[in-house]
Parts: structure tokens; C-alpha cells; sequence
């Protein structure tokens, strides 16, 4: 079902990657939009982002863009001892698994991949399709790029990415979707945070969207406030704040390099941190977790929840996850507002069918959610109301127009209805990859 939104209609809004070490360009109203994202940049890396309102005068968005550059004057230049040699970085493989299902995304992503600034790498793409067509466009899209192939026929992104894994080479996996366009650093900043913090099991990057055109990606960005959860710039540690394997309290630190400690939360809520689409793995702590459960994840009834139940698995057996902004990569979101629909119901039956797989993984989660779950709900419905009302993540200094879009409540509606459906789907999800096992799966 597809509810009409009962907000106004938001018109094409603009992504600018904007330089605060040069001059500001002039910025003005026109056929691609009259507002922009405006991400600013400083050494070649994002720091910050405004929604910025376009008329066409361009001293009006000079006047929204100039705070920016006083606001991150004292950003922190890279440090020369912070930079890590060649011979030091690990091998890095990275793993794509596609039902190929998007060919123009497919082919962008196989040109960057070969551009990346990165000593030892490799890539090895995933056929996670379940039937392939008599005209298959798969062999002709790989040809010519330098990269190794993979089969897994059994259905379910995770169930591709273990074979992908299972393939690899590298001291490190890393993880990406086959709609985003990469930063061409972005395997240089993630290897060199291993390196610089060896006690590191993963590190999860920064998404921001590729174009925000329709409506639907402009109510996902206003929705969630970023791509995994409310966009930060700066880098953090997540640590557990129980002793290793206890978890009692189920909570985690994220601390920041100076060592102050920046937010206190439950682990569950890792996903602010980190998504699928952009993320590393060190291989030993990947099978210390087991891998993903291929009862979860896009292409089995249970929908999502394969990669935050990585993360909560390392967190909760003492394991440090670092969050790392320069590491980048560009997300497309769903274009048409059913695709945005399906997204975030699945995204609520992922959640909760996740929170299922845990306890039946480790009882002492059940006891964890029991406490939480109170807080956990109050947290959420005051995010709701926020969001619905398009007030969010703007200092007040800061805020226009165009960072107070109103968000449709079909939204949330689909979202929260997706909450209680979770736990049967993980039920049929189970059934459903033991048919896969026994071979009484048939597409």
C-alpha cells in the first residue's frame, strides 16, 4: 500500500561538494534545484554539511555557507606522524555481492574500484542471483576489470558475502553495495586505521547520498538524518563498557581520539555507527563471529539485520569497532516513494527479526532488552516526533528553510509496522534457509 504524503512536495535538491580552504562559489537557484546539501570539505575530506536554501542571489547562500567555514577553521590538519607507509598497510579484499540488479551502478562502482589509492588490494564480486537470464549481462560488465568472480546460488545477501569472504585473500574484508560510488581514499583511510589502532576488530565509514533528485531521497536523508543514523564527522572508537563476554549492562562507549568519551549508549544502536554498504572487517574477527547468519539479511524473509548483528557479536565479545569518516563512500537512494516504503518496512522487520537471531544465539540478550526496552521506546517516539516535525541535526544558527523538510508520516508508518512483524519472519527465515540446506529450495 502506498499512502499519499500529506506534506508539501520538496522539489530536486542539489548535492555540492564545496572546498572551505578556496573561495566560495556562487550558488544560485536553477533547473537542478533550489537547495542544496552543501558538504564541506578541508584537506580533500568532508568535515560538515548544511542544507543551505537557493534564491538567485548568490550573496544568500554566501551568507548560509560562511558560517561553515568559521565553524571548522580549527578542524585538525592531517599529522605527518599520522600517516601510514605503504609496506605497513594491509592487504585489503573486497567484497561485492550483486543480484545484479542495477547495471549502471554495477559498471560505476568496477571503474572506481580499479582508481583507488591503495597499495594491495582485490575484488572479488559476488553472483548472489538465485536463476540467471538467458541474456545474461553479467560476464560483459566484469570483462576488462581486474577482478575474481563468485557464485553462490543460494539466496540471501549474507549467504553471498560468506562465499565472498570465503574466497578472500586479505588480513581485511572490506564491504560495499553495488549502488554506491567510492572515494578513491577510501581504502587508505580504512587500512590505515587498522593500523594505527591494532586492538581494532572493524571499521565502519561515512555515506553520504549521491544525489538527492526525488522527493523519496530527499525524505530518506530528512528521515534518518544520514544514510546509518545522524551524520557525525569526527572519528570514534566504540568500546563495551562491560568486562569482556559480559555485557551485563549491554552498553558501549564511543570515545574520541583525545580520549573523552563523546556518547554513551546500548549496543543495539550500533547502527548509527555503521552500515553494509560501507564497512571492514578484520578476517579473524569476521570467523570469530561466526560470519553472517544467512537467516538474515536482503533475499530471505527476514530482510535486514546481517551486518549490525556483526557488529553487536564483536562488541559484545569485547571487541573495539572505530568509526571513520574519511573513509567515504557515495549512496543512491531509492528513487520512487513505494521503493522508499518497501525499504523502511523491511528495515523494521530486519530490526526486530535481528533482535530474535541474537537471543537465540545468547540468551543474556533477552534480559538485556527487557531492561532497555522502556528507554529504547521513549528514545525512539521523541526521534519520531522530531523527524516528522523536520526538526533536526541544524544548530540553530544553522538552520533554513531547506533543513526543516517535513516529513511524510507514511514514513514511520511503515517503519513501525515492519517492528512486529519481525519476529515471525525470522521464524520463517529459519524454516526457509533449512530448505535451502536440505535442497528443497526451488526459485
Amino acid at each position: 500500500m502506498v499512502l499519499i504524503p500529506s506534506v508539501s512536495v520538496p522539489g530536486p535538491r542539489r548535492v555540492v561538494s564545496l572546498d572551505l580552504d578556496a573561495p566560495l562559489p556562487e550558488l544560485v537557484a536553477d533547473e537542478t534545484g533550489s537547495s542544496a546539501l552543501v558538504v564541506g570539505y578541508r584537506g580533500g575530506f568532508p568535515v560538515t554539511t548544511l542544507d543551505v536554501l537557493l534564491t538567485d542571489d548568490p550573496a544568500d547562500a554566501r551568507r548560509a555557507v560562511e558560517p561553515l567555514v568559521a565553524q571548522t577553521a580549527d578542524a585538525p590538519a592531517p599529522d605527518a606522524g599520522d600517516v601510514v607507509r605503504d609496506e605497513d598497510l594491509p592487504l585489503i579484499s573486497v567484497v561485492v555481492s550483486t543480484i545484479v540488479a542495477r547495471i549502471e551502478t554495477i559498471t560505476t562502482l568496477l571503474g572506481v574500484l580499479e582508481q583507488l589509492d591503495y597499495p594491495r588490494y582485490e575484488v572479488i564480486i559476488v553472483d548472489n542471483r538465485v536463476k540467471v537470464p538467458e541474456h545474461d549481462l553479467l560476464p560483459g560488465i566484469l570483462e576488462g576489470h581486474n577482478v575474481r568472480l563468485v557464485v553462490e546460488r543460494r539466496p540471501g545477501c549474507s549467504a553471498g558475502r560468506n562465499a565472498g569472504v570465503a574466497a578472500a585473500k586479505g588480513e581485511v574484508i572490506a564491504f560495499t553495495d553495488d549502488d554506491v560510488r567510492i572515494s578513491p581514499q577510501w581504502l587508505r583511510m580504512i587500512g590505515s586505521r587498522f593500523v594505527r589502532e591494532p586492538s581494532l576488530s572493524a571499521v565502519t565509514g561515512l555515506i553520504l547520498p549521491e544525489e538527492l533528485s526525488t522527493p523519496a531521497q530527499i525524505w530518506y536523508e530528512a528521515y534518518y538524518g544520514g544514510f546509518s543514523g545522524e551524520r557525525t564527522f569526527e572519528p570514534v572508537t566504540i568500546v563495551p563498557e562491560d568486562a569482556p563476554g559480559a555485557m551485563r549492562h549491554a552498553r558501549v562507549s564511543a570515545i574520541a581520539p583525545d580520549g573523552t568519551v563523546r556518547k554513551h549508549f546500548a549496543v543495539y544502536g550500533i547502527g548509527g555507527y555503521g552500515a553494509g554498504a560501507n564497512w571492514a572487517v578484520r578476517a579473524s574477527a569476521f570467523r570469530a563471529a561466526g560470519g553472517f547468519d544467512p537467516v538474515l539479511g536482503a533475499g530471505v524473509p527476514a530482510r535486514g539485520g546481517e551486518d549490525l548483528a556483526i557488529f553487536i557479536d564483536i562488541l559484545w565479545g569485547g571487541g573495539r569497532i572505530g568509526f571513520e569518516p574519511k573513509a567515504v563512500v557515495h549512496h543512491t537512494h531509492r528513487q520512487d516513494l513505494e521503493g522508499l516504503h518497501h525499504q523502511l518496512h523491511s528495515n523494521g522487520v530486519g530490526f526486530t527479526a535481528l533482535m530474535c537471531a541474537l537471543i537465540a544465539k545468547d540468551r543474556r540478550h533477552l534480559a538485556a532488552l527487557t531492561r532497555l526496552m522502556p528507554i529504547a521506546a521513549k528514545v525512539k517516539l521523541k526521534q519520531l516526533v522530531t523527524r516528522l516535525a523536520g526538526k533536526r541535526d541544524a544548530a540553530p544558527e544553522t538552520v533554513t528553510e531547506a533543513s526543516t523538510t517535513r516529513i511524510p508520516r507514511s514514513l514511520a508508518y511503515h517503519e513501525f509496522r515492519g517492528f512486529p512483524a519481525g519476529p515471525a519472519a525470522y521464524f520463517r527465515s529459519r524454516r526457509f534457509w533449512r530448505d535451502v540446506e536440505e535442497g528443497r529450495f526451488r526459485p
